[in-house]
């Protein structure tokens, strides 16, 4: 139950806040269920960032648990501050960063170097936000250019996964079962056929991503892949006043090379996210219209200002590989399909997004969780980056419409996975002058791309 009612066909009730739209559960919405038990599984995901902090930052395990705590609180914002959809990080461009701090020694130089590139990315996000500018901005992108950057990132998101010394060809039985049950319950068409006869499967679809990471984990334990949980009871202890050592505050800003080195893969990042963002319009735009009773106010430009405000929280307090990025996609449709069904299924778009983030914070407190899932973490990224890879490559294949533009993105897209964004990007633009062009001088007409749209800052 909730305070607020909600009149049929109006705005689920909220506390306006300047360009924001401030909704707190059992003030403004309901607490759901399902969402709420899925985050109780689907949070160690967001633990999975913790080796990458350990191996790239070189952070200790309790600091790095003290950023995710960070990074938890961020993921709360969107619902609280009237954006609809479930946030995660920038997921796939999550191999680019990688490349990108590879180049630095763990440690300050590296902290530093990931602040300077998480800045850059919190004054795009938030310049667009508050211009309007950023769908005019990516329609001024070749198709080739984007379809290069997604495909490209797909690619090094599965080739960090299933190279010879990646997360898969470690525990292969595991991850190997995992990815393919994950990706035939997202995206196969006879699960889809399936789940419309058999209530069974309809009940594990709603749950998106959570069975096949359940099965994954149990085989890796069966299999002696992944060893026995050392199960602890009581709270969490994150370490924040260790982690103060490990902060800008401590060590200081980034040098103006360090900014200059994280421009081409801040860019980067935010064409990935732009794409998020559209396929989280449309997730949200046909929910809408299968549910009358309320109506729902999609801003991107608010969507803009809510992850550069989140992308500001971790520059000074929890410098994030992942970054902080628009849409967690899987379970934001997961979430999206419930509420398409009936107010009785999900009360309000926003009950199912703001009762993910909040459930997923709460268990980061839980210590018998925690530790449950400990030695599983690595599943959890795998999945996570095996998904992406999917959707980056099969999106991406979508932005070319002829096979010379098939043909930039495919050498953009090794150039970018081989060798980094900035080198990614440098191709790109090259191709494009030299291939895609009719004339090098003058001047050609507008590009109207069919693939990463936007209907100006609202879509009904």
């Amino acid at each position: 139950m909730q305070i607020y009612k909600r009149k049929e066909g109006q705005e689920q009730p909220y506390w306006p806040l300047g360009p924001f739209k401030v909704r707190l559960p059992f003030v403004h919405y309901r607490w759901e269920m399902v969402e709420f038990v899925q985050a109780l599984i689907m949070f160690v995901v967001s633990l999975a960032m913790i080796p990458l902090l350990e191996k790239y930052l070189g952070l200790p395990y309790d600091v790095a648990l003290a950023y995710v705590f960070v990074c938890g609180i961020g993921f709360m914002l969107p619902a609280l501050l009237g954006v609809s959809h479930v946030p995660g990080w920038i997921t796939p461009a999550i191999p680019v960063v990688l490349m990108y701090l590879g180049k630095f020694e763990p440690g300050p130089n590296a902290i530093k170097a990931l602040v300077a590139l998480q800045l850059e990315v919190f004054a795009i996000f938030f310049i667009l936000g508050v211009t309007g500018l950023g769908s005019r901005i990516v329609k001024m992108i070749p198709n080739s250019l984007k379809a290069g950057i997604l495909i490209g990132a797909g690619v090094a998101a599965l080739i960090g996964e299933f190279k010879a010394t990646g997360r898969v060809t470690k525990t292969p039985i595991s991850l190997t079962i995992g990815s393919l049950l994950c990706i035939y319950m997202l995206f196969s068409v006879s699960f889809k056929s399936m789940t419309q006869k058999n209530p069974v499967a309809k009940m594990v679809a709603k749950y998106g991503m959570v069975p096949s990471m359940i099965i994954a984990m149990l085989v890796g334990w069966l299999v002696s892949e992944y060893p026995t949980p050392d199960i602890q009871f009581g709270f969490t202890q994150p370490a924040f006043g260790e982690m103060l050592n490990y902060l800008p505050i401590t060590l200081g800003m980034p040098e103006l090379n360090l900014f200059l080195a994280a421009i081409p893969t801040a860019i980067i990042a935010y064409i990935i996210a732009f794409g998020d963002i559209v396929v989280g319009g449309a997730l949200i735009t046909r929910a809408n219209a299968d549910r009358p009773d309320e109506k729902i106010d999609y801003s991107t430009d608010r969507l803009h200002l809510v992850t550069a405000l989140r992308n500001l929280l971790h520059s000074f307090f929890a410098p994030y590989p992942g970054l902080a990025g628009p849409i967690w996609t899987a379970v934001t449709a997961t979430t999206a399909e419930r509420f398409r069904s009936d107010r009785t299924s999900m009360q309000s778009i926003f009950s199912g997004a703001g009762t993910f983030w909040i459930a997923g914070f709460l268990a980061l407190f839980i210590l018998p969780l925690v530790t449950l899932f400990k030695p599983f973490l690595a599943i959890g990224l795998s999945l996570t980056l095996v998904i992406t890879g999917y959707l980056c490559i099969s999106i991406g294949m979508e932005q070319a419409e002829d096979s010379t533009q098939r043909g930039v993105a495919g050498i953009v897209a090794i150039i970018l996975a081989t060798y980094g964004a900035a080198w990614g990007l440098g191709a790109g633009v090259v191709l494009y002058l030299l291939v895609e062009r009719q004339t090098l001088l003058k001047k050609e007409p507008a590009l109207c791309p069919q693939g990463l749209q936007a209907e100006g800052s609202e879509a009904s």
